[in-house]
């Protein structure tokens, strides 16, 4: 919404100088009520005021909303104690000079005394009290009540109105800084009505003030006149006369028009169009009723005694424009007609598209780890959770989605749930106000604090009290607060699963991005040599093993020198792994350089190798039971061998092999890195810290 206040058309003096200004203003008025004026400076203040007048009506016209002129209270003070100032120094000049005659007080108030009122100050004082009763009785009264009704509903939907904003913000519809924005107009609104009723008081208070003054003018002018001028008793009402009731109107009219301009902007609540549009689209949004009105007008031109050419003239005007509304109506009508013939169409199939979204990742939070989500009570999750995502973009190449957080009742209050494309793949479940200590196999002692498992890795853990922290740090144990622990478990959740978060859309503006940089090597590719899919599953199997794909430059070049020979994806993908050799070292290696591994006897990896069957609809490894239990479990036996060297399991295989057996492995240890030599840079140092192996008996078969 484009706030009047906002709009950035400024001259620079003003701009610049504003406050200064006012501030000049605010004095010079009160300078008015003390200092005597000349003639034309009082005609120039008057045209001011009157200009002002005029300027705060069209304004107030053209507003969207009574908050784009919320210093309208303010600006109706200070035109109120401007006016009353130039009735002091009009009638100190009408009553030390108005015996001079009708100029005494200068040209403007002697033109409205004589031009507007034709010099008969009877019909003079008839207008005045006419103009102060219309301001008075009907135009600051309407307005003030309108204002009192509008300010105590205002104040009476506030608390709805801010439990509306934080259920939209819990829910994630607005962001805090929509949220923040909208509480500061929910303020302003109470605020501006509150003193737009107090307002309305100063406009009934400049009415009976015009009126007093006007009297006591009057009066005083016939007596000084009379009595100390020597002036005849009519010749002193003609000129003290026709000035008082010249100044009264030239101050009542501004006055009527700025009570007017207060009537428009309270009346106003609820419409964000302005006043010209917001009239001309409701009134003229009845054709029939102007028709039947012009037919009226007619019927009003054939009475006896009443002008008929008026009326007709009225009738010809009111009924062309209710035609062309009719005409207008029944175009909007055919094309109503058309869009839902169209809908129609569309009906009988199921419309998904009424469903909502799915988000590809979100987090629910039990009501306890709110705090831990609002800015506003100092929670850093959500700028943890954006950190986390440009770390996982570095790290491995993929744009991670937005992550749409959102409270659930039916949790527990420190719990929380990981759900990928509506499905949870992560729940852990966070002690508000402790820290997570965990030992990271050098604690030395114990730590008081409530046993618990770490919800990312399983690990044996303590809930520990914040001021526990430091004792702990110091026996050797790793303490992390609760963002820590929540975003660790999520960052692993996604790195598990980023292959599910990389589909044909995320490929092609990765291509997009590549292309503009390498365009031959993206255009060649793909569609020419290997279409988006086999891309997309190419990607797909390397993060799905952990593999990078920011390398993707190398990736690609590694496909088009591989797809005119082969368009088996398990064997493309092979091909990139060993490309990519130089990241897969440096990804496994460990803190001396090295890389641990468990290497496969020659035997098993024989007998590996013998059972890959190829079929057309691929190839898959099948080992008979009896020889693939004997496997897993010496490779069991390796792998709690390694964990209890706080290394993490690594099994090397020949290149040939290494596919099949990870499907293999998969199925008993998801998680488990399976390489092959090819993908170890060859000055890489690998060390062997144990062989899986087959008794005799099995490796006869």
């Amino acid at each position: 919404m484009t706030r009047l206040t906002e709009t950035r058309l400024e001259i620079p003096f003003i701009a610049e100088n504003s406050e200064i200004l006012a501030a000049v203003g605010v004095v010079g008025i009160v300078i008015l009520m003390v200092l005597p004026l000349p003639p034309m400076l009082l005609d120039l203040l008057l045209s001011f005021n009157i200009t002002f007048a005029i300027i705060i009506l069209l304004v107030s016209m053209y507003i969207l909303n009574p908050l784009d002129l919320s210093s309208f209270p303010s600006i109706l003070l200070l035109a109120t104690l401007f006016r009353l100032s130039l009735n002091i120094a009009s009638t100190r000049i009408i009553l030390l000079h108005g015996n001079e005659g009708t100029m005494a007080a200068g040209k403007v108030i002697r033109a409205f005394g004589n031009f507007v009122v034709g010099g008969n100050y009877v019909v003079g004082c008839i207008i005045f009290l006419v103009l102060v009763i219309i301001n008075l009785v009907v135009i600051t009264k309407g307005s003030g009540r309108i204002g009192e009704v509008a300010a105590r509903f205002t104040l009476d939907s506030m608390p709805g109105k801010q439990m509306s904003i934080d259920a939209d913000l819990n829910a994630g519809l607005i962001d805090e800084d929509e949220a923040k924005a909208r509480r500061l107009m929910i303020s302003q609104e109470a605020d501006f009505y509150g003193a737009m009723d107090g307002a309305s008081k100063f406009v009934k208070g400049d009415a009976i003030a015009g009126i007093i003054i006007t009297l006591i003018n009057i009066i005083g002018g016939l007596a000084i006149g009379v009595l100390q001028n020597g002036m005849s008793f009519s010749g002193a009402a003609q000129n003290y006369t026709l000035l008082t009731v010249g100044d009264g109107l030239v101050t009542q009219i501004p006055a009527l028009i700025i009570s007017t301009s207060a009537g428009i902007i309270v009346s106003r609540a609820g419409v964000e169009t302005r006043l010209g549009r917001t009239m001309a689209s409701q009134l003229l949004g009845q054709p029939r009723a102007i028709a039947i009105a012009a037919a009226v007008l007619f019927c009003f031109s054939l009475v006896p005694g009443l002008p008929g050419i008026p009326f007709i003239i009225l009738s010809i005007i009111t009924g062309t424009i209710a035609y062309f509304l009719m005409e207008n109506e029944k175009a909007q009508i055919r094309e109503k007609e058309e869009h839902q013939q169209i809908a129609e169409e569309y009906r009988s199939r199921e419309d998904v598209d009424l469903l909502p979204p799915l988000d590809i990742l979100s987090l629910e939070v039990g009501y306890g780890l709110i705090p831990l989500v609002d800015v506003q009570q100092d929670g850093e999750l959500l700028n943890r959770i954006k950190s986390t995502r440009q770390q996982i973009a570095r790290e491995i190449g993929l744009i991670v989605p937005p992550i749409h957080i959102q409270d659930n009742i039916h949790l527990d209050s420190g719990e929380y749930i990981i759900l990928l494309k509506g499905n949870e793949v992560g729940r852990g479940d966070l002690k508000i106000n402790y820290h997570l200590a965990m030992d990271p196999g050098g604690g030395q002692g114990g730590i008081q604090g409530i046993p618990t498992t770490e919800p990312t890795f399983g690990l044996p853990a303590f809930w520990i009290k914040k001021d526990a922290k430091e004792d702990a740090l110091s026996k050797g144990y790793t303490v992390v607060d609760l963002p820590t622990v929540l975003i660790t478990h999520l960052s692993e959740i996604i790195k598990r699963n980023a292959h599910e978060l990389l589909g044909r859309q995320e490929v092609q503006r990765l291509l997009d991005s590549l292309r503009a940089s390498y365009p031959k090597v993206v255009d060649e590719l793909v569609p020419n040599l290997l279409p988006l899919g086999v891309v997309v599953k190419v990607l797909q199997n390397l993060l799905r093993e952990q593999i990078p794909i920011r390398d993707l430059l190398t990736i690609l070049e590694t496909l088009g020198d591989w797809a005119s020979m082969t368009k088996d994806i398990d064997v493309l993908t092979e091909h990139v792994r060993r490309a990519l050799s130089r990241t897969i070292t440096s990804l496994y290696q460990n803190a001396d350089g090295e890389i641990p591994v468990i290497s496969l006897d020659q035997s098993v990896e024989k007998i590996l190798s013998e059972s890959i069957h190829r079929s057309d609809e691929g190839s898959f490894l099948a080992v008979e039971p009896n020889v693939a239990e004997n496997i897993m479990n010496s490779l069991l036996k390796n792998i709690e061998h390694i964990s209890s060297m706080n290394e993490k399991p690594i099994v090397l295989c020949s290149a040939g092999i290494r596919s099949h057996f990870k499907k293999f492995l998969d199925r008993f240890i998801p998680n488990l890195t399976v390489l092959s030599y090819d993908e170890i840079v060859h000055n890489a140092r690998i060390r062997s810290l144990g062989t899986v192996g087959l008794s005799n008996a099995d490796q006869t078969i």
